[in-house]
């Protein structure tokens, strides 16, 4: 058989170098396995078995206002309230107010079970203490309830007044029952209002917008600051409307009322178990589709459209004004009108800015607290 010609040098050097290389590798692998064997050997008795690698560095620091040091912080003193009657029951979620053992939520969480419920809150360790109700409000959807305090720790409360659009923030809660669950996201928007409960029952929040994502089970929990201060209390989410998407759950519109209201609200309710609400004295014309707030032109049920002596009366509104401005904040409708004034105190001064026949005039009027029933 012919012999093949003997390849280029330059080939036979490429060759070479390869095979060296192999041999290299293989008398390596050979010394490390009789190497290896005799390691093994010293080390046997101290490190038996196989396990996994794991760096020998110190603990991982979690900086100071991070998800993780915030949750860390907040998730002990934030529990799933249950609610339980001989019909109906549900979850919900609060926080820890005070040093007394008072326990914030919301309004349609407490009474979810109505008035027999029962009530009982369970801790992020999984022990349960029963609650008794201390005082609850449908208009600003507070409740405050009371349980032994032994051991619970307060989350501050910070001023929502100082909350700024794209500020981080975290949710703490219970969505769907799922105890201790934190997400988070920004404020997406301020003073929204926003208007929930059935008709008779509704609550008027001027609310702190979240994409921190908000499911049901999230009500009555902390939204917090990088800080963790509470700076608003979950209360309501967005769905898409029926008919365009069958999406029931978080879409990235999450509302809280705002702690600066909360505080105030929350307060009243553990001195004196109920809440003061500030009105204007009128009565707001719901057929007006204009922009603002519009005053009725006539009496309804008995009622004068601008009550006598009242706020709006002091003030010099008029029986068909148009509200177009408060506080030099544009007016858009009747619903963000009482978010407006729902959201200050009694007593508080307020500016006016009213559309009277095609002419804009300015008014001042005090906040006064509402006649209750």
């Amino acid at each position: 058989m012919p012999v093949a010609p003997a390849a280029p040098s330059r080939r036979r050097r490429r060759t070479v170098s390869l095979l060296g290389a192999a041999t290299v590798v293989v008398l390596t692998a050979l010394l490390a396995g009789i190497g290896g064997g005799l390691l093994g050997g010293l080390v046997a008795d101290r490190a038996p078995g196989v396990g996994p690698v794991t760096l020998d560095a110190p603990a991982i620091e979690r900086e100071a206002g991070s998800v993780a040091d915030i949750a860390s912080n907040a998730v002990p003193s934030v529990v799933t309230i249950r609610v339980g009657s001989g019909q109906r029951s549900g979850t919900g979620s609060g926080w820890v107010y005070d040093t007394s053992g008072h326990i914030v939520t919301n309004n349609h969480v407490a009474a979810a079970g109505g008035a027999s419920s029962s009530l009982t809150i369970e801790l992020a360790d999984g022990s349960r203490r029963e609650a008794e109700l201390v005082g609850r409000d449908e208009s600003y959807d507070l409740a405050v309830l009371k349980v032994d305090p032994a051991d619970l720790t307060p989350i501050p409360v910070g001023d929502s007044a100082d909350v700024l659009v794209g500020d981080s923030v975290v949710a703490v809660g219970s969505p769907l029952g799922l105890g201790s669950t934190v997400t988070a996201g920004i404020v997406s928007a301020l003073e929204r209002p926003v208007t929930a409960g059935e008709s008779g029952a509704e609550s008027y929040i001027s609310a702190i917008q979240t994409d921190a994502a908000i499911n049901p089970g999230n009500s009555g929990g902390p939204l917090l600051n990088v800080r963790g201060e509470v700076v608003g209390v979950n209360s309501a989410i967005a769905q898409v409307p029926s008919g365009i998407d069958s999406a029931s759950g978080s879409i990235g519109l999450g509302f809280a009322i705002p702690s600066d209201q909360v505080r105030r609200t929350v307060d009243q309710l553990i001195s004196t178990g109920e809440a003061v609400h500030p009105v204007i004295g009128v009565l707001l014309d719901t057929q007006y589709s204009g922009d603002g707030a519009k005053v009725r032109e006539s009496a309804a049920g008995g009622q004068d459209p601008v009550v006598p002596d009242g706020p709006a009366d002091q003030a010099g509104v008029r029986p068909g004004d148009v509200i177009v401005e408060m506080d030099g904040q544009r007016i858009s409708s009747n619903d963000q009108l009482i978010v407006r004034i729902r959201s200050k105190a009694v007593g508080d001064e307020v500016e006016l800015t009213v559309d009277r026949g095609g002419k804009e005039t300015q008014l001042t009027m005090t906040l006064e607290a509402a006649k209750e029933n």
